[in-house]
């Protein structure tokens, strides 16, 4: 079976550059993902400011080798909070978005990274450029909220 991700799941290529996000079908939304990790690192938002910032604490479905979801199709049943994207959404949460993020990158009319599977042919790209969070997350269980702050990182970009 193929690691392009594109040709795994039968979709045009390119699709991303000549539809709208609203028009895209489940497959060609979810391929926009591109297996970083980063959105289920949890947060920290300065009340004051607003200013969100990334911990290397990791949502317990976070999967630190793959950077999936563990439990992606029933997620909401162990994390009734986690945000499901959808095209209509984004604009809400664009501010804590990883800069990287597909869905950002296309929301805004900007090109797909060269890493990014759907530009690289592979699933791997992701963690070979070092953009993911693979092997980098602790698990939320493992640290007390009152430390979270100890735990700010910078996006791997």
């Amino acid at each position: 079976m193929s690691d392009d991700p594109i040709e795994r799941a039968g979709l045009s290529k390119r699709f991303w550059e000549r539809k709208k996000m609203a028009d895209m079908s489940q497959k060609e939304w979810e391929a926009l993902c591109d297996g970083c990790g980063k959105c289920c690192l949890n947060k920290l938002e300065d009340e004051d400011s607003g200013v969100v910032v990334l911990t290397n604490i990791a949502c317990r479905l976070l999967d630190d080798t793959s950077c999936h979801c563990a439990q992606y199709e029933i997620r909401h049943q162990f994390v009734p909070e986690c945000i499901v994207l959808k095209p209509s959404n984004i604009p809400d949460h664009l501010y804590w978005m990883p800069q990287t993020c597909a869905y950002r990158l296309v929301y805004e009319g900007r090109a797909l990274e060269e890493w990014h599977p759907l530009i690289s042919g592979s699933m791997e790209s992701v963690h070979k450029a070092g953009v993911s969070m693979q092997g980098r997350t602790i698990p939320e269980f493992e640290v007390d909220e009152d430390d979270w702050e100890e735990h700010i990182i910078e996006e791997p970009t």
